[in-house]
């Protein structure tokens, strides 16, 4: 028996054809857009469909979320902000000089 797919909105993915996404394959891609421009109930159909762990695993190995995605996701998920390779790699990153 599969599962349903998790129901969430075009406007996410509006730049790939949404009736093809593949949901398992592309798993990596949807979690991350999810958590980066999705509201609550769009996480909510996330972590229905693919679990906390698989969730979590994809997120603290992201090379890019946004600043606020990040510290969203250590509060939300309880897990040390430093865990996230976008965090520990930004911060090795100098800023660009104005000059």
């Amino acid at each position: 028996m599969q599962k349903p797919k998790p129901i969430l909105p075009k406007r996410l993915f509006w730049d790939v054809e949404f009736e093809k996404i593949d949901y398992d394959e592309k798993k990596r891609f949807v979690i991350e857009r999810v958590f980066d421009r999705g509201d609550l109930p769009d996480i909510t159909q996330a972590r229905r469909y693919y679990g906390d762990e698989a969730i979590i695993e994809i997120l603290t190995t992201a090379r890019f979320l946004f600043e606020e995605t990040t510290r969203f996701c250590a509060s939300y998920f309880d897990v040390p902000i430093e865990n996230f390779r976008c965090y520990r790699e930004k911060q090795l990153r100098h800023p660009h000089s104005l000059y």
